[in-house]
């Protein structure tokens, strides 16, 4: 299938490097410095190439970006709840709270933009709802998340540090790349295939330093296949109901087809660029890192493949309703 391309396979390819050749001692210790120093270069370049205008651009409809961001960071947490209560019984604990980080995460940006687009939908809306999600979600994912844990009664993550760090690394580099942007929104124009391979890298850099540390620690050992095939159906699931809920949502608050999709793509989607980087300062030195990114990598590249398929659909629709339209069409 087109969709399932070459950076899934880099993921695969990572993911078995870290496990046959996974760092120890100083090296892991070194490694660990390079993917702060990365993170903060990911995030000033987020910063500088966001443009103001994307996100004033669609603002206006209001009723339709308050949907999306409810859907992304009030309904999607409350649905994921019950997935950790059930945890202890049914999935390792890392992995439970992995869905928890799951529901707060923002929504993709660039996927939710580019369906939305494929499928003839509010592309404005989608660019300033997908943009407001993620500057928003920089201050909102680790808030919501400590509210989903202390719900679910886990533990074992510093959340004061864990938003110390949030702010120094993410935050200041974003706000000092916003700054910077007058002088640098040409070169980052320019660049911008640049910056989405720099963009990809730093996530295949977290996901082997996460695996790496997974595999180094042990904790695989104690990971049943049965909860591993237990997280791709739940993927699933939960991807089936969020559009679902997505479509039914939209239709109940009378949008047209094209603000359907934009809701559709945009609050149904989690984005893997911004939670693999947050998601290496919030869990910082667990054991369990693997296990708790498991779900997002695995919801995103379904999101992608069943995404590109229901774009499609959309886009056949519009079409039909376009030729309807056209008194010209025999």
């Amino acid at each position: 299938m087109r969709y399932i391309d070459r950076f899934t396979l880099l993921l695969l390819a990572v993911i078995v490097a870290a496990a046959v050749a996974p760092v120890h001692g100083t090296a892991a210790a070194v490694l660990g410095w390079i993917n702060e120093i990365a993170i903060a270069g990911l995030f000033f370049s987020h910063g500088a190439a966001l443009s103001p205008d994307s996100v004033r651009a669609g603002a206006g409809h209001w009723r339709l970006q308050l949907a999306i961001l409810g859907m992304t960071f009030g309904i999607f947490p409350l649905v994921v709840l019950p997935i950790s209560w059930a945890a202890p019984l049914l999935l390792p604990s890392a992995l439970g709270l992995g869905f928890l980080y799951l529901g707060a995460l923002p929504s993709a940006v660039t996927s939710s933009i580019a369906f939305t687009a494929i499928a003839r939908g509010n592309v404005p809306a989608a660019i300033c709802g997908a943009a407001a999600s993620n500057v928003f979600g920089m201050m909102a994912t680790p808030f919501v998340f400590m509210l989903l844990a202390q719900s679910s009664g886990s533990a074992g993550l510093d959340v004061g540090h864990a938003l110390v760090q949030i702010v120094i690394q993410l935050l200041l580099p974003f706000a000092l790349g916003q700054a910077l942007r007058p002088w640098l929104a040409g070169f980052m124009d320019r660049h911008a295939t640049a910056a989405a391979r720099y963009d990809r890298g730093v996530i295949l850099l977290i996901v082997y330093t996460a695996f790496s540390q997974f595999v180094a620690s042990g904790y695989w050992r104690d990971t049943p296949l049965g909860a591993l095939a237990a997280a791709l159906v739940l993927c699933a699931v939960l991807l089936a109901f969020m559009m679902g809920l997505a479509v039914a949502l939209a239709r109940v608050l009378g949008f047209g087809r094209a603000d359907e999709a934009a809701l559709l793509f945009c609050g149904s989607k989690k984005s893997l660029a911004s939670g693999l980087p947050m998601a290496n300062v919030l869990f910082a030195h667990q054991p369990g890192l693997g296990l708790i990114i498991l779900p997002i990598m695995i919801y995103n590249q379904t999101q992608i493949i069943v995404g590109a398929l229901v774009a499609r659909r959309y886009e056949r629709r519009a079409m039909q309703a376009s030729d309807s339209a056209d008194p010209s069409t025999p």
